[in-house]
């Protein structure tokens, strides 16, 4: 196609690169370039404008990350969506995003729909929908799902449990809300400082007082847990939201504080069957089966359409549960354990997991990848679905955040999840909501952000988190 009008100020401070994209946005915007017009080859261009291919390559490149244009294998690079003008810059010379934009979600916590098979979906609610209407609540579980969630905690994590060891719920919040309701009012309950702060919520929401408890690269500090608690939540697998796994010796040490000072051990294993690099290491509730209340979740390895989680806790504490349920009449869904059954009962289960930690490798090399080039330093264990990316300090996490904005990405600051002020900053960087397509358009648009972003001293830290 012809050249679109372009103009270039070589003696001005802004890269050519971005004037050049900045022009064909423009002309987008104008009309000039409409939705399935092909662009000249970068040499054609390079050749008009009279500078070199470099300039053209980065420009293309900066309008394919943000969905403007898209190349076509052997056939050139084509404009996808009318632009608006580039509107006023927010900083390192990038342009600002349309509103009318849909931003690529980064943030943690949700699952990764895209390998779940939906024929394999279809066939579970089918199954789940011949089995007959309950004639009356039923206040611990349905029997299918607690066969089916014994399986699977012996096979992908390695407890053993009996069927009516495992009460359903309606998610790990909800869980948590449960039992704290069952503690007296006024309790004092810690919980990881930064951390998962729905469980905060559902403390607080029980009438119990929130005690935020420091994190290091081994997880919860058992050491600086404070005296006189009734419970302490902490996520052992994959701490949420630095990425680090509980050790060993530190496990060992919070079963033993917990009997000795007679307080439940919350242990939110929510994303436990997504590790990917070695072996998980054992379970609290394996440890300590009369001190550990053990909650899992579907909503990460599945989708939180299902609505139900499950736990596993001493006998005395689920009677309570139930009892509880049964004078307030409130008990979780039966349709979502019935089709988690389903999808259990058929293998389709195991088979999506088995996909899901392969996606999610793939996902986690293809991030480092891209953030390590730029010389960004990414810290947490080979395991989830979230990576944790350092900052100097909040004043550059909230530049960040906005500037990420602006360019089309949502992203998740780590002072979201804390309960202070504190000294530590960062991305909680997610990569299982986007599809492949949005995630690899927006992993340059990232690094580029970061790249420009003031970096910390000591990408590790030098102690604990929180406090």
């Amino acid at each position: 196609m012809e050249v679109p009008p372009v103009v270039l100020r070589r003696a001005s401070g802004t890269p050519l690169a971005v004037q050049l994209a900045d022009a064909l946005r423009a002309a987008a915007a104008g009309g000039a370039l409409r939705p399935g017009d092909r662009l000249p080859s970068t040499r054609e261009l390079a050749t008009a404008l009279r500078v070199s291919r470099t300039v053209t390559s980065a420009a293309y490149d900066q309008l394919v990350a943000e969905g403007w244009a898209a190349g076509r294998h052997g056939s050139g690079t084509y404009v996808v969506g009318a632009a608006p003008a580039a509107p006023v810059r927010a900083g390192h010379g990038a342009p600002a995003r349309s509103a009318a934009t849909p931003a690529v979600d980064l943030r943690a916590g949700s699952p990764c729909l895209e390998v779940l098979d939906r024929a394999a979906w279809r066939r579970a609610w089918r199954a789940a929908g011949d089995a007959a209407p309950d004639p009356g609540p039923e206040p611990a579980a349905d029997p299918g799902f607690q066969l089916a969630v014994t399986e699977h905690l012996l096979r992908h994590r390695g407890l053993p449990a009996a069927p009516d060891d495992v009460l359903a719920t309606a998610g790990t919040s909800a869980a948590v809300g449960e039992v704290a309701r069952l503690l007296p009012p006024g309790s004092r309950v810690g919980l990881e400082d930064p951390g998962y702060q729905r469980a905060a919520g559902a403390l607080r929401a029980a009438g119990l007082e929130v005690v935020p408890c420091p994190v290091d690269d081994d997880g919860l500090v058992v050491d600086a847990l404070p005296a006189g608690l009734a419970a302490v939540y902490c996520t052992p697998a994959h701490q949420f939201p630095l990425g680090r796994r509980l050790s060993a010796a530190r496990r060992v040490a919070l079963v033993a504080r917990a009997r000795a000072e007679g307080w439940w051990v919350l242990e939110d294993d929510y994303d436990g069957e997504l590790r990917y690099d070695v072996a998980p290491l054992p379970l609290l509730a394996a440890l300590g089966p009369d001190v550990v209340v053990h909650l899992g979740t579907s909503s990460k390895v599945v989708s939180p359409t299902l609505g139900t989680g499950w736990l596993v806790a001493p006998a005395s504490l689920r009677a309570e549960l139930v009892a509880a349920r049964t004078a307030t009449g409130t008990r979780p869904p039966r349709a979502g354990q019935r089709v988690l059954a389903a999808l259990a009962a058929s293998g389709d289960l195991a088979r999506h997991l088995r996909r899901l930690r392969r996606e999610l490798a793939g996902r986690r090399a293809a991030v480092l990848q891209a953030l390590t080039a730029a010389g960004v330093a990414v810290t947490g264990d080979p395991a989830g679905a979230h990576v944790f990316v350092p900052l100097p300090d909040r004043t550059a996490e909230a530049a960040v955040v906005a500037a990420a904005a602006e360019r089309g990405l949502t992203v998740d600051g780590l002072a979201r999840h804390a309960a202070g002020p504190g000294p530590a900053a960062g991305l909680v960087l997610g990569f299982a909501a986007p599809s492949r397509d949005e995630l690899s358009r927006a992993l340059p648009v990232l690094a580029d952000l970061l790249r420009n972003a003031d970096r910390p001293a000591s990408p590790e830290g030098d102690g604990p988190v929180g406090g």
